[in-house]
């Protein structure tokens, strides 16, 4: 079993609300439908969302209540990207949606080669403006690393104020990878599993995200 370097695990945030736990414990269960399956990763994703933006800056404004006028504090929706990794990221979004309506969506297009588990990229569209904006890159799994590093060095040539990653279920080896390559990228999960298998598959996971997502087991 592989050690997750000190200075890479410090840079993670692992999210460990009683809910968040609650629900991914369900997702886990091989018996879980897609519906079920998809549903409960969309509360998730609005229930992590909320530590992702939790350093995000606010600025005041001048409401009206009932009653009379003062100073209220709000964050500017329109700063932050979504970056979803197709195809599983696109499972995210509808949750990270829910809770930041007015943030901008990119989707990065990779697959994984099966035989040397590199990142191959296919797709890449990003809102304008790159460079005044925060970044969340969304998807599932963090497994060997490589995907999400690619998307992340990509990212980077946009030039955007920040990037921050958020997974459900990381191992080690994603861990190490992204620290490796990208140590400015703060990584936020719900769990960190034990390792790896020979397939590249985290374990003990909870399969591949996308055919349970998208119901193409």
């Amino acid at each position: 079993m592989i050690a997750i370097d000190p200075a890479a695990r410090a840079n993670v945030t692992l999210i460990d609300h009683p809910l968040v736990q609650h629900k991914l414990t369900l997702m886990r269960k091989k018996e879980a439908s897609t519906s079920s399956f998809r549903r409960l990763l969309n509360e998730l994703a609005g229930l992590m969302i909320y530590e992702v933006c939790r350093d995000m800056p606010l600025q005041d404004v001048q409401v009206e209540t009932p009653l009379e006028t003062m100073t209220g504090k709000v964050i500017d929706g329109k700063k932050l990207v979504f970056a979803s990794v197709l195809r599983a990221g696109n499972g995210i979004l509808d949750g990270v949606l829910s809770v930041v309506p007015g943030a901008r969506v990119g989707h990065v297009g990779l697959y994984r080669d099966p035989k040397t588990l590199q990142a191959v990229e296919y797709y890449f569209k990003m809102p304008s403006n790159m460079e005044e904006r925060d970044v969340v890159v969304v998807d599932p799994m963090l497994a060997t690393g490589n995907s999400a590093a690619a998307a992340v060095t990509r990212l980077k040539a946009c030039n955007p104020k920040s990037i921050k990653f958020l997974c459900l279920l990381t191992c080690p080896e994603g861990i190490n990878t992204m620290y490796r390559e990208h140590p400015d990228v703060r990584i936020f999960t719900a769990a960190i599993d034990r390792e790896l298998n020979d397939h590249g598959y985290i374990m003990p996971g909870l399969g591949d995200a996308g055919d349970r997502i998208f119901g193409t087991q």
